[in-house]
């Protein structure tokens, strides 16, 4: 088994579960060394257990929307680590449904605190260092939701969307510094937030029934592609949505 990420270090936002989990522990298997940071103590501290103890992994509890964290986790990324050849800002998510009309401002502006302030904190963050190394990978979770939208979510496909019209622009500024900016967006994957679908069975069965590929993907079907990107084999790639949705937006 090769390692592409062999002598490398990571920093993997929104790591203690789902998609951030799975994308910490293929990036651990490629030979990358990581730092992974969320909200949730006790699940960091298991997930560096999983990834082989402290010489390999860091645990970062940081929230992704205060920028004041997420300044601080970078620079403790860097500094246990030595340097941060990949960033990937997987951190986000839809925590309610609802009809447009019936929005409260309060619930459109905490979305896009998670899914779009959150990208932005941490790129500025990290953007000095990576600027100087003149070198990184930069990866962002945007959704397949931009490109087949969905009822009662207009406030996630909005950030998503932002997400990658962000990711574009980014990479446009960065090519000049060596570093690539890519984004992956994720069809129906088994995660957490997406359990309420999975746990009802007409729902899943209906999911299932629009995807060609006729099943949900699996967090690790999101990790491998981040890899992907992370990697030099995909060096010549920057500025691109790669959509993962078996066929969905199809």
């Amino acid at each position: 088994m090769t390692m592409p990420l062999e002598g490398r270090t990571a920093l993997i936002t929104g790591a203690s579960r789902g998609i951030g989990r799975a994308t910490a522990i293929a990036m651990r298997r490629a030979g990358a060394r990581v730092a992974v940071a969320a909200r949730d103590h006790e699940a960091l501290a298991k997930l560096v257990i999983d990834l082989g103890g402290p010489e390999v992994a860091v645990p970062i509890p940081c929230d992704v929307t205060a920028a004041d964290q997420v300044s601080a986790a970078v620079d403790a990324a860097i500094e246990t680590l030595g340097a941060l050849d990949i960033v990937v800002n997987n951190a986000g998510g839809c925590r309610f449904t609802t009809a447009f009309e019936t929005m409260r401002p309060s619930g459109w502006q905490s979305t896009i605190r998670l899914n779009v302030d959150s990208v932005m904190h941490v790129c500025q963050a990290v953007s000095g260092h990576l600027i100087e190394r003149g070198s990184g990978s930069v990866i962002n979770l945007a959704s397949a939701v931009t490109i087949r939208s969905m009822k009662d979510m207009t406030h996630y496909v909005a950030a998503k969307a932002a997400v990658i019209g962000f990711t574009r622009s980014l990479a446009l500024e960065w090519a000049a510094h060596g570093i690539r900016v890519n984004c992956i967006s994720p069809g129906w994957t088994a995660t957490d937030m997406t359990s309420v679908e999975m746990r009802n069975s007409e729902r899943r069965k209906e999911i299932v029934a629009q995807v060609p590929l006729g099943r949900w993907a699996s967090p690790e079907e999101m990790a491998a592609p981040a890899v992907f990107l992370a990697s030099d084999a995909a060096s010549y790639i920057t500025g691109h949505n790669l959509v993962v949705d078996g066929g969905l937006t199809l």
